[in-house]
């Protein structure tokens, strides 16, 4: 992990670590390593169904699933992942600054993450595994940033022990790299927030409004599926607020509950 104040280059299971046992000093806290397979809306909560058979029903939800990288089917892409190709130029680009380095990226994505890279390495060469579709105008920018584009196909990254040597193209032309950074496709891991109807937003993001509360009326969400910036101690501000409004929702609820005896559901309104 980087970026993260306090916590850079800790391993992220370390970090999980540490933060489970803080927590867990709070009573009522308890772990459940078991995949959520359903949420649905019973009366004013929601009724949780878990793959070991078990159902649990609650009156607020936060899904903070996160997306899945989709990587390029390029061999040597899994085995070097996360040691010297990455996917985000602000939580790795740093540590490997100055380095020999490759982007790879189709159309915009290529354009953009290249760009992003110049704040860390002099010397770019832009992989768009293909045809670029980039204008004369594009091509001159790039070239006045001292961008090497290639538009060959990519055959293979080559690579041992998790570091890279060399990006290998169809041709058989052979280009020596240390790290590669790439911007492709992401997905959700989860469908929930989905199956519940949540809006999205045209970046495929759940749309959410004050603590990060959805369209769906005690539905919270926090993370990367939010699709904003996509740094860890974002998804973790984005949790914080989440929680306080959460704390917020069931305070009021209850509030009014013993005040009147009515029972609603209080949540944040969603623009748009």
């Amino acid at each position: 992990m980087h970026a993260y104040l306090s916590r850079d280059g800790i391993v992220p299971s370390r970090f999980l670590d540490l933060g489970r046992k803080e927590i867990l000093k709070y009573p009522g806290v308890r772990f459940a390593p078991v995949e959520v397979l359903t949420a649905r809306r019973v009366g004013t909560g929601f009724r949780v169904q878990l793959a070991d058979g078990k159902a649990v029903k609650t009156r607020k939800l936060l899904i903070a699933t996160g997306l899945f990288d989709i990587l390029p089917r390029i061999p040597g892409f899994d085995d070097l992942f996360g040691r010297s190709v990455f996917q985000c130029p602000y939580c790795d680009g740093w540590e490997m600054r100055n380095r020999r380095t490759a982007v790879y990226g189709r159309g915009a994505r290529g354009l953009n993450m290249a760009r992003a890279m110049t704040a860390w390495c002099d010397d770019l060469l832009l992989c768009t595994d293909g045809r670029s579709g980039y204008s004369d105008l594009q091509r001159q920018q790039l070239e006045r940033n001292g961008i090497r584009l290639v538009e060959k196909r990519v055959l293979r990254l080559e690579g041992s022990r998790g570091r890279l040597r060399a990006v290998v193209f169809k041709d058989g032309e052979r280009i020596e790299r240390e790290a590669l950074f790439f911007d492709t496709p992401s997905r959700s891991q989860s469908k929930l927030a989905e199956s519940l109807g949540c809006r999205f937003g045209r970046d495929s993001g759940v749309l959410c409004g004050d603590y990060e509360a959805t369209s769906v009326p005690g539905v919270f969400v926090a993370g990367n599926i939010i699709r904003d910036v996509q740094l860890s101690i974002v998804a973790a501000a984005e949790g914080a607020r989440a929680a306080f409004g959460i704390n917020r929702a069931l305070t009021r609820e209850d509030f009014e509950r013993r005040a009147t005896g009515r029972r609603r559901i209080e949540h944040p309104q969603v623009a748009g």
